[in-house]
């Protein structure tokens, strides 16, 4: 458990230093603009979720910032620190929201639209590189990382049980309860979001998934001259694009990386 504000603020600085120093070895398309690392407002840190990425502005004079809760700290866990920071952080949230107002090539409705199954799907893939990048060699983030995988899984239930089977908030609640080592405090932020934002759980699934098989099948079909930095650019290089619009273009890539 996090000791002060002060300690769980420093603990993001320095995953921040550590993933910043490998970065280079898995992207060669970097944003220009800042990240900075900031606990919420103690105004809104009650009712808001565990971390949330803000981005910043085209020109960069904003930097984007990655917000983490330290609200009710007796209450949190530092376990997930590093899988939360991959995601709204670098190269998450981060990563796929400023390449895409930065590029000045693309369309508007393509710099600055979200698309959940996309945006989503990629910062929750990012979640994943931790274990190349060794983070998760660690045991404790290792059980952090395991533990927000069984929340995207429970949380699938708790969305289809609320908004299709009838589920009170109660219910929901007492579910995530009983079947993860989340807090009281964590479930019903998590709880209180899905009532108000219906299906937005899936849609992170479904998106990591996809990045996930289209990166498998480029490693298949590459062998040795797979690059993971070039499959990364391809990603991110064109914005938030429907999922179908991804494949074709990995397709494409991959069609051309082979001839």
């Amino acid at each position: 458990k996090p000791e002060s504000r002060e300690a769980l603020t420093q603990s993001y600085y320095d995953i921040g230093r550590e993933v910043d120093e490998k970065i280079d070895q898995y992207f060669s398309l970097l944003p220009k603009s800042e990240l900075e690392i900031k606990p919420y407002d103690p105004a809104i840190e009650q009712f808001s979720a565990g971390g949330s990425y803000q981005p910043g502005t085209p020109d960069g004079s904003r930097p984007g910032t990655f917000y983490f809760n330290a609200y009710d700290l007796p209450s949190r866990l530092t376990t997930g620190n590093v899988t939360l920071y991959l995601h709204e952080g670098a190269p998450g949230h981060h990563f796929q929201v400023s390449l895409a107002q930065e590029n000045e090539a693309l369309p508007s409705f393509m710099r600055f639209s979200f698309l959940p199954a996309f945006g989503e799907g990629w910062a929750l893939y990012s979640e994943t590189l931790g274990y190349e990048m060794g983070f998760f060699d660690d045991p404790w983030n290792r059980y952090g990382t395991l533990q927000d995988e069984q929340l995207r899984a429970m949380r699938l239930v708790v969305d289809t049980g609320i908004h299709a089977k009838g589920w009170t908030r109660e219910q929901a609640i007492d579910f995530m309860l009983d079947n993860s080592g989340m807090t009281r405090t964590e479930v019903v932020a998590e709880v209180e979001r899905y009532i108000a934002i219906p299906s937005q759980a899936l849609s992170y699934k479904v998106g990591a998934l996809k990045i996930q098989e289209l990166r498998a099948r480029a490693e298949k079909a590459l062998g040795d001259d797979f690059d993971i930095r070039e499959f990364h650019a391809q990603v991110l290089n064109t914005g938030g694009i429907p999922l179908a619009i991804l494949e074709q273009k990995i397709d494409r890539w991959i069609a051309s990386q082979k001839s």
